[in-house]
């Protein structure tokens, strides 16, 4: 990815990530990531944090060509996740000069990532701050939690730029053609996902603020129709159902508990549920499901019990749901077992939990495979989640 101008002073020096197997080490990222990274040149000129290591030398040269023969003079460091801030140190060795702008947290993770001894040039803001580049004031807007606790986002006054970190980022690069909401909701759902109330606090200062322009470290620059991905994220954050629809999780060891899955959607289909997604567990992408569990309103949990406890990639999905601040859904349970089923108790345990939940009264119970007996509690199921 080249640069280009994101405004007449502000320029991307980004890079696109298009051989990435798993974003953290666990993310599948089909269409690759971005890492984004801006200029913003004015009588003073500040880079607006760096890249991930897989990208330096790509990210130097896209510097070096923003800049143009200009030196810099400060590195604003909104996040210190390596996959924005690997550059630090390469980036201070090069220019001596250079002035690091962070905030007290900023500067002691940076020593525990780092060797370089860079006090006498660090600048450290409070939340509220300002720096002066000329035309351009960068104002800094602490938030705590999103997702780290170092993290800031910074407004540009002139531009009316948001430079908000991790906050309205979205797995994919830059040239990837595809809907930013998809990518966006699972991103969000597993990165930020637990830190609802503090992505709350950070909406509430940023509706005070003139925003024309969205700039995150991650995913597209946003300029246009603003109001559309801050309700996204105010839903999100909220934890509010974004859809009226039912996901249907389940794991199955031999393919039992899974026919009794798919013939529940085909039920719940029937009785006119809007949306009815089946997910197998064992085979699609974890953090997809995460996802669609944030999505809609309500979800039906089928396990097979496996060593007297639950299917393990069951447990997996419902203690990641547990992690992210999972609630205010309405919760079906159905087990499965041989001679001694124990799922349904092992769910309904974990969703009990949880804030806000509404759960079914009853646990359907098949007994190893599904039968023409079954299939009513199957009916009582999908009346009882569809009316609560």
């Amino acid at each position: 990815m080249s640069t280009f101008k994101v405004s007449n002073s502000v320029i991307y020096i980004g890079c696109d990530d298009k051989d990435i197997d798993l974003f953290e080490s666990q993310y599948v990222v089909p269409n690759g990531i971005s890492y984004n990274s801006y200029l913003v040149v004015d009588k003073k000129i500040a880079i607006m944090d760096t890249t991930d290591k897989r990208k330096a030398d790509e990210w130097f040269n896209n510097l070096e060509q923003a800049l143009d023969g200009r030196t810099p003079d400060y590195l604003v460091i909104s996040h210190m996740e390596p996959d924005h801030a690997s550059c630090i140190q390469r980036l201070a060795e090069k220019y001596e000069n250079i002035k690091i702008v962070g905030n007290a947290k900023t500067f002691v993770y940076y020593k525990q990532f780092f060797t370089l001894d860079i006090s006498d040039r660090a600048i450290t803001v409070k939340d509220g701050d300002v720096l002066d580049l000329g035309e351009h004031k960068l104002h800094f807007i602490f938030a705590p939690m999103v997702h780290w606790p170092e993290v800031m986002v910074e407004y540009d006054e002139k531009d009316k730029i948001l430079f908000s970190a991790d906050g309205f980022g979205k797995f994919g690069t830059l040239d990837t053609d595809e809907d930013w909401a998809c990518e966006a909701r699972r991103y969000y759902m597993n990165i930020v996902g637990k830190y609802g109330a503090q992505v709350q606090a950070l909406l509430k200062k940023a509706a005070a603020l003139d925003i024309n322009i969205i700039c995150p470290l991650h995913g597209p620059i946003l300029k246009e129709n603003l109001g559309y991905y801050i309700d996204k994220y105010d839903i999100w954050s909220s934890y509010r159902p974004e859809d009226d629809g039912v996901l249907v999780a389940y794991g199955s060891i031999h393919g039992n508990t899974g026919k009794a899955a798919e013939k529940l959607g085909d039920i719940l289909r029937e009785k006119g549920a809007k949306k009815v997604v089946v997910c197998d567990l064992a085979r699609e992408d974890l953090a997809e499901a995460i996802e669609d569990a944030f999505r809609y309103d309500k979800l039906i949990v089928c396990s097979s019990t496996y060593d007297a406890a639950l299917f393990p990639i069951v447990e997996d999905f419902l203690y990641h749901l547990k992690i992210k601040n999972y609630q205010s859904r309405k919760i079906g349970i159905m087990e499965n077992g041989t001679w001694a089923p124990m799922a349904g108790k092992l769910i309904r345990a974990y969703f009990e939990g949880m804030k806000n939940m509404k759960i079914c009264s009853n646990t359907v119970t098949i007994r190893s495979a599904l039968k023409e007996g079954d299939v009513p509690a199957l009916e009582a199921l999908a009346d009882e989640i569809l009316s609560l």
